[in-house]
């Protein structure tokens, strides 16, 4: 990756220097050493530059560590600061003849962030009580200190480097990344005490014996690393293909679901499925089909060279790339142009199919500010192949709820099985039941006013209020009809029937859109709602109407020995809470639209 220094970090990087430099001159490191001291120096140094080289690999992700830092720590141990900081600036000016290629103020970079570690690890040292010159094995603080100022140093720096760049340092906010970090510090730490332990009883030997250990665990480690990739390619890749598979993909596009919604950065996914393959099987051949297949999941790859897309066999003849900073329309563009040049890539057989050419029908869609999840993504993206299949194939199309919404005839099906599954409260709980009609009503009638949404949006809207509580069916009997307070174990009873709900309705895929309804119809604008403590805009838009009408038919539903609330006062609740429990625009719109619907007929607050 190639940084461009900013007036900023030019300044840092200046500020920095000058307080080694400064530190070089305080301390008049090249004037306190002797012929025999030098020649010791150049050949640790020789031992930083070939530890550098032969850098220790770790799993997972090939993370690697060096172990010149548990040579600076050693000989700062044993010989004091001077001879650390005269190594330090050896094997630097070394590095920097030799790796011509490598921007000069990354030399100067490391060589200040060393000698600044290095200080900061030495005066440390010398403040808890350590003694330079000898190991001191019943007294070992002031050894962790020094190293937990080393190790806090470096990561303050690389914090501040980045800060300066103009640039997000992800890795000083990922608690994994610091965990390793903490654990390639111990090792650190461990090593330079068995250095210097060394070093004390055969100084050259001791240096030789070291550098051979290293090398050997780096050679083990990397061949470790070779074979846990090897597993790991095994596992993650599609034997077919040689493209990513399901699994992985999906992991893949949770963590980056993740990354891009916390630094609000745009995310895009595409599903691209084979025209017409089982036309292309049936005439040449299963072999021939899984060829088709392997060219074209190399067109893929090759389209996809120098980007950060992760692309994948999501499954049969369908295909995912999954384009991180990324919008929609710049991966419609990509996509299209992607679509034309395999329209002009001759395979064999293809002439036999339909549009007599390799084709595939593509759904792209974009991560929102509302989602929650990364399922919801992927869902959006298969309506979008599935509407651009029903185009006549052979095209890309966007996810616009516009383009997917129910047609009657289905609507009124979807509408006719949810219903059922809600009579199962006419035997166990008549009071939801009715409340869950009421509210589907509700919906209804106020989505119909709400001109900002689709009609998609009012169908989703109707259909989740009708089977938002159905997770209750899960929660026992004497719960559900209790009178009276509930006790603190049967309120966590009853808030899971969020999660219960949605593990019922999954079950269909036709429903999926009215997942995030179920689940999160009891989050608050606050953040203070469950089950996941979503807050304001987190919160999906329908989930955010939904909550209000579910909580005004509540506070207006007449039970035996519970409190009710007129319609009036329910409102004036609401009002209250607007900006709290309930999001402020909607609030308004809804107090607007049941003062105009219903407080001119009702005079009693109950009504079926």
């Amino acid at each position: 990756m190639t940084f461009t220094v900013k007036w900023q970090g030019k300044i840092y990087l200046s500020f920095i220097t000058l307080i080694a430099l400064s530190i070089f001159w305080v301390e008049d490191v090249f004037v306190n050493h002797s012929l025999k001291d030098w020649v010791f120096v150049y050949i640790l140094s020789a031992a930083v530059l070939l530890l550098s080289y032969f850098s220790i690999h770790l799993p997972p992700k090939g993370n690697s560590f060096s172990m010149d830092s548990a040579i600076y720590l050693a000989v700062m141990f044993l010989y004091g600061i001077h001879m650390a900081l005269s190594i330090l600036f050896i094997s630097i000016l070394v590095e920097f003849l030799y790796k011509r290629k490598m921007e000069w103020w990354k030399h100067l970079s490391n060589f200040s962030m060393y000698s600044l570690m290095i200080a900061g690890s030495y005066y440390s040292f010398l403040f808890f009580g350590g003694d330079i010159g000898k190991i001191r094995t019943d007294n070992l603080f002031p050894y962790v200190a020094s190293l937990l100022i080393y190790f806090l140093v470096n990561i303050a720096l690389i914090f501040a480097f980045f800060f300066f760049l103009g640039r997000v340092y992800r890795g000083a906010f990922n608690l994994g990344v610091l965990l390793e970090s903490v654990v390639g510090y111990l090792v650190t730490l461990i090593l330079s005490l068995v250095l210097a332990i060394l070093l004390a009883e055969e100084r050259y030997f001791g240096l030789f014996l070291f550098t051979i250990l290293v090398i050997i665990l780096s050679f083990v480690f990397r061949k470790f690393l070779y074979l846990y990739q090897l597993v790991s390619n095994r596992a993650n890749k599609d034997h077919l293909t040689g493209l990513y598979n399901h699994g992985f993909f999906k992991e893949t596009l949770k963590e980056q679901f993740a990354d891009c919604k916390r630094l609000k950065q745009p995310l895009t996914l595409a599903l691209l499925d084979l025209d017409d393959f089982k036309k292309y099987n049936d005439r040449n051949g299963h072999l021939q089909g899984d060829r088709l297949l392997m060219f074209f999941g190399k067109l893929l790859q090759k389209a996809v060279e120098g980007t950060n897309f992760t692309i994948a066999r999501y499954g049969g003849e369908e295909f995912a790339i999954l384009m991180p900073n990324t919008t929609k329309e710049d991966a419609y563009v990509f996509l299209n142009r992607l679509r034309k040049q395999v329209n002009d890539t001759y395979f064999d057989g293809v002439e036999h199919i339909p549009y007599r050419c390799l084709s595939f029908s593509c759904g792209i869609a974009e991560m929102e500010k509302d989602m929650y999840e990364s399922d919801e993504l992927i869902h959006r993206a298969d309506q979008a192949l599935y509407y651009a299949k029903a185009q006549g194939k052979n095209n890309v199309q966007l996810y616009d709820q516009h383009n997917i919404s129910l047609n009657e005839i289905q609507f009124k099906q979807d509408l006719e099985a949810l219903e059922q599954q809600v009579k199962f409260f006419l035997s166990k709980d008549v009071y939801t039941y009715r409340h869950s009609k009421r509210v589907f009503k509700y919906a209804l009638e106020f989505g119909s006013r709400l001109d900002e949404l689709t009609n998609h949006e009012r169908q989703t809207l109707s259909l989740g209020a009708l089977i938002h509580d159905i997770g209750k069916i899960e929660v026992p009997r004497d719960i559900l009809n209790k009178q009276g307070k509930l006790e603190k174990h049967e309120w966590e009873i009853i808030k899971k029937h969020v999660t219960w709900g949605r593990e019922i309705i999954a079950e269909e895929k036709r429903f999926d859109d009215l997942l995030p309804l179920i689940e999160l119809h009891h989050e608050r604008y606050d953040g203070k709602g469950y089950p996941y403590g979503l807050k304001g805009e987190e919160i999906p838009k329908l989930a955010r109407i939904l909550c209000i009408i579910d909580s005004f038919d509540a506070m207006t539903t007449e039970r035996p020995y519970q409190p009710t609330k007129t319609f009036d006062e329910a409102l004036k609740e609401i009002e209250r809470c607007a900006g709290t429990q309930f999001d402020p625009v909607y609030a308004a719109k809804f107090i607007a639209f049941v003062r105009e619907r219903y407080l001119p007929l009702v005079k009693m607050p109950q009504w079926d």
